[in-house]
């Protein structure tokens, strides 16, 4: 896990050192963003949902290199019938909170138009209330996107993983705890059963693979 954390804080350096843009462009600039993701499946008669909304505030240390984090939530449910009744019933509800420091690197593709390169450490907390487990996940998340500024004070921003390491600890109210290990490409990988059983929703990791949300710079 050092390894993993050494790595993205030479990363983060990385960023600031290829920052070599000429003029003051955004720098100094402080931004808000909100971003949103959302994921749905369904297998029978269960239905699996994955919702994060995550704030983020930051400010541009170069003009074209932004430092920030991220505090937000996560909702993962699963909804089904119980055997021998009618009733369609909440099998697992989790509530999970987010605080994610981060750095971007961003490009002109054209115009308006900017792709940002982005380096995220989330950790993440909460609990399954349906059966009172505990969760704690923490990870390196590394991702792509697209920034485009309507205006000067304004954008609309689409991002999607592509790659991440997790390492989340469930632990039941009774009974011992399980340690996850998880890397994925493009938010593709080979979890623990136990994983998605007991938290019930639609993705392997925490946090959706897709994110829209819309930045106001001042």
């Amino acid at each position: 896990m050092k390894k993993i954390f050494t790595l993205v804080g030479i990363l983060f350096i990385g960023f600031a050192v290829q920052a070599q843009d000429s003029g003051q462009g955004l720098k100094g600039a402080w931004f808000a963003t909100s971003q949103f993701g959302y994921q749905k499946t369904k297998t029978g008669d269960v239905k699996g949902t994955n919702l994060s909304v995550l704030p983020i505030v930051g400010t541009f240390i170069t003009p074209s290199v932004a430092v920030g984090a991220g505090i937000g939530y996560i909702n993962i449910k699963s909804d089904g019938y119980v055997t021998g009744s009618a009733d369609v019933k909440t099998l697992a509800k989790t509530d999970l909170i987010v605080i994610q420091p981060l750095a971007r690197k961003y490009w002109n593709v054209a115009g308006s138009l900017y792709f940002f390169g982005q380096v995220a450490l989330p950790v993440i907390t909460g609990k399954e209330k349906e059966s009172n487990l505990k969760v704690n996940q923490v990870g390196v998340s590394v991702s792509g996107g697209f920034d485009y500024f309507v205006t000067k004070n304004f954008s609309v921003e689409f991002s999607y993983d592509l790659a991440n390491f997790t390492s989340t600890t469930l632990k039941p109210e009774n009974g011992e705890k399980t340690t996850v290990t998880n890397f994925g490409l493009a938010h593709v990988a080979n979890v623990d059963s136990y994983y998605n059983t007991a938290l019930g929703g639609s993705a392997p990791n925490l946090t959706t693979p897709i994110s829209v949300g819309f930045k106001f710079i001042f």
